[in-house]
């Protein structure tokens, strides 16, 4: 089958908005390689037949994968088990090693539930603007104890390294 009729759903979960521009970059990204990806919601995901491969995009809370991504996954295990998956977080606030690794074994374990296998697993910085957090967030992030307590708005995410997995992971679905 051809990259141009391999039919590949991009579905997000986001809270405030940054894992959709993730997901949007893969999706263009995945165009520009010949296959047709339609971005939707995680929860308005749908049927999943007519489409070759999944990409699920969601971003790590407190230590857990997007509910919705998760819901997802867990709902249509036999469907996903059935093609090609491949899945992405944002989480970490800092490019530094050791906030990675904490956050791909966060991810990694949010997975293990799904006995599921994806092609590909990544996981990118993310973006933290406190002037729009909701309000349990917001109290939250307000505790001392809490990682986000006093950071400032940022903006972490490495556009080259995110279109460049994309890119990547279009060999891994063909």
């Amino acid at each position: 089958m051809s990259t141009e009729s391999k039919r590949i759903l991009v579905a997000f979960a986001t809270r405030y908005g940054s894992t959709r521009e993730v997901a949007e970059a893969v999706a263009a990204a995945l165009g520009e390689k010949g296959f047709q990806a339609t971005l939707r919601p995680a929860r308005k995901a749908g049927d999943w037949n007519g489409y070759d491969a999944l990409v699920v995009g969601a971003p790590l809370y407190l230590g857990s994968w997007h509910k919705e991504a998760l819901r997802l996954l867990a709902d249509r295990q036999e469907a996903a088990r059935a093609r090609p998956v491949a899945v992405f977080a944002l989480g970490p606030l800092h490019d530094e090693a050791g906030e990675r690794e904490a956050a791909r074994v966060q991810l990694r374990k949010a997975l293990d539930g799904l006995r599921l296998e994806p092609v590909a697993v990544e996981v990118f910085c993310g973006k933290y603007d406190p002037a729009r957090l909701r309000l349990g967030d917001r109290l939250l992030a307000g505790l001392p104890a809490s990682p986000l307590h006093g950071l400032p708005a940022s903006d972490a995410r490495d556009w080259t390294a995110i279109r460049s997995w994309a890119r990547e992971l279009a060999g891994r679905l063909r």
